[in-house]
C-alpha cells in the first residue's frame, strides 16, 4: 500500500473525487462530469503543484477533514471557508504545508457552496472510462467520500505555487447569469423570455449536481403538445411542465424531452455551481458570439 494516503476524518454532506471530467461518452449516455467550478478546481490544482487534470476534492458546504500520512502540499479554493492545519489557522487560496499525522480541516462555507481541496499529487483514484470523477447521475466513478476512508495520493510533480495572494473573486449571493435564447424558445409566449429575465429566481433544496432547481412565477409555454427526446449540454435551462426552469450542471442526463429556453453562457457556470439553496439567481440575455 503506498505511503502516501490522506485519511478521511470528516467526509463532510457530500464530498467527492473530481477532475476535467469524461467528455466524449454521450452516445453511451454518460456525462462529462467533473469539477462543477472549473476554475476553482484549476486554481486549487495550480497552486498545489499539479497538472490540470490531477483528481481534486469537491465538498459542498460542510467541507471536510483529511489526515496525510506524509509530508505534502494542499490548497483550498472555491466557496471560502475556514481552514486549520494540525489545529492551526489555515489559508484559504494559498498552498499550506501539512507534515505527517497533521488534519487539514476544511469547514462550513461562509459563502457559495462547493470548496476544492487538492493535495500534492493528485487522489490517485482508480479512473472510470478516462475519469476519476464521481458522476451522480449516472453513478460512475468513485463513490462519495466516507469517514474512515483512506484516499491515496500520486507523487507530486512541480513545487507549489509560490505568491503571497491569489486574488479570487467571492461568490455572489444574488448572480446575474448570462443566457443565450433557443434553442427552443419558439415554444414558449412572447413573454416567457421577458418573464426569465425579469425576476429574480430562487433556489431550491433539491438541486444537486445534476442541476438547479429554480422557483418564481411559471414560464408560460405556446406549445402544450410534447417535444421528442434530444441531446443537452450542461448550462441548458429546460422547463418542464410546471413552468419553473432548471439549470443542468455537469452530471446532467444527455437527453431530454422538455423544451429548453435558453442556455447559461460558459462564463456564468461557475457562478451556477457556487449558488445555494435558498439563494437567488438571475439571467440576462447575450447573444450568440
Amino acid at each position: 500500500m503506498s505511503a502516501r494516503l490522506a485519511i478521511v476524518t470528516r467526509a463532510g454532506a457530500l464530498t467527492t473525487i473530481q477532475d476535467l471530467g469524461r467528455p466524449g461518452h454521450a452516445h453511451l449516455a454518460v456525462p462529462r462530469a467533473g469539477a462543477a467550478d472549473l476554475p476553482a478546481h484549476l486554481l486549487a490544482n495550480r497552486l498545489a503543484g499539479n497538472p490540470p487534470g490531477a483528481a481534486t476534492l469537491e465538498t459542498t458546504l460542510t467541507g471536510v477533514a483529511l489526515r496525510v500520512t506524509c509530508r505534502t502540499w494542499a490548497a483550498v479554493t472555491g466557496a471560502p471557508a475556514p481552514v486549520t492545519a494540525g489545529g492551526r489557522p489555515a489559508a484559504w487560496g494559498l498552498p499550506v504545508l501539512l507534515q505527517p499525522g497533521q488534519t487539514l480541516d476544511v469547514g462550513q462555507a461562509t459563502r457559495g457552496l462547493r470548496s476544492y481541496v487538492a493535495l500534492a499529487g493528485g487522489v490517485d483514484a482508480t479512473p472510470v472510462l478516462g475519469s476519476r470523477s464521481r458522476d451522480i447521475l449516472a453513478g460512475i466513478g468513485p463513490a462519495p467520500l466516507t469517514d474512515g476512508q483512506e484516499l491515496p495520493l500520486g507523487e507530486p510533480g512541480q513545487p507549489p505555487a509560490r505568491l503571497d495572494l491569489a486574488p479570487w473573486p467571492v461568490p455572489c449571493d444574488d448572480p446575474v447569469l448570462a443566457i443565450t435564447p433557443g434553442p427552443r424558445d419558439d415554444w414558449f409566449t412572447p413573454a416567457a423570455l421577458t418573464l426569465l429575465t425579469s425576476q429574480r429566481w430562487t433556489v431550491t433544496p433539491d438541486s444537486n449536481r445534476v442541476g438547479i432547481r429554480l422557483a418564481g412565477r411559471p414560464l408560460p409555454r405556446a406549445r402544450a403538445d410534447e417535444l421528442p427526446s434530444e441531446g443537452t449540454i450542461t448550462g441548458a435551462v429546460e422547463v418542464p411542465p410546471d413552468g419553473q426552469p432548471l439549470i443542468f450542471l455537469n452530471d446532467h442526463p444527455t437527453t431530454i424531452g422538455y423544451p429548453v429556453i435558453a442556455t447559461v453562457r460558459p462564463a456564468s457556470l461557475p457562478a451556477c455551481a457556487q449558488a445555494r439553496p435558498g439563494q437567488t439567481v438571475r439571467f440576462t440575455l447575450q447573444a450568440s458570439p
